[in-house]
């Protein structure tokens, strides 16, 4: 088995909710509203654990791992119970939300004629590119309240 920094999942159709927040705490996430007959066997072959609410599904591939509920909390309290979610925060904020490729820093300046004028005048550092779909992100209101609904979700908590 792989360590749960090292797992990349694939969710299937019914877990994009859940595919949002692995890529907020920085997990390799690939995940669509659609599959195209095969594909899942090509993620599988790349060496991705599939994530699907579905027993059939479930059956067919492996590795895979059955999500028993829709609540994204205890999707994520079974995900690391199964070990194959790391939960300390440093690789949170690493990758992008809506395609989920690894993010790079810019230099603020980069950046000043892309983003709000507000958000440029109220950013000391921290704003990232996703290389692949060009969208921007920097510690905002959006940052602070993911972190507090992680915190409130109490997942550093849980034992393994």
């Amino acid at each position: 088995m792989t360590s749960p920094a090292e797992t990349r999942f694939v969710a299937d159709v019914m877990l994009g909710r859940l595919a949002k927040w692995l890529r907020v705490m920085g997990c390799d996430t690939h995940y669509r509203p659609f599959y195209k007959s095969g594909m899942i066997d090509v993620f599988i072959r790349e060496g991705r654990l599939l994530l699907s609410r579905d027993r059939r599904t479930i059956e067919k591939y492996s590795p895979s791992l059955f999500i028993g509920t829709d609540h994204v909390r205890t999707q994520l309290q079974e995900i690391i119970r199964k070990g194959f979610l790391p939960t300390d925060n440093s690789r949170w904020f690493t990758r992008c939300l809506v395609c989920n490729t690894l993010l790079k820093r810019v230099p603020l300046e980069e950046a000043k004629a892309l983003i709000p004028e507000y958000t440029y005048s109220q950013i000391n550092s921290g704003i990232h590119l996703c290389p692949s779909c060009g969208r921007y992100f920097w510690p905002g209101s959006h940052k602070a309240r993911m972190i507090d609904q992680i915190a409130a979700w109490n997942l550093s908590g849980i034992d393994s």
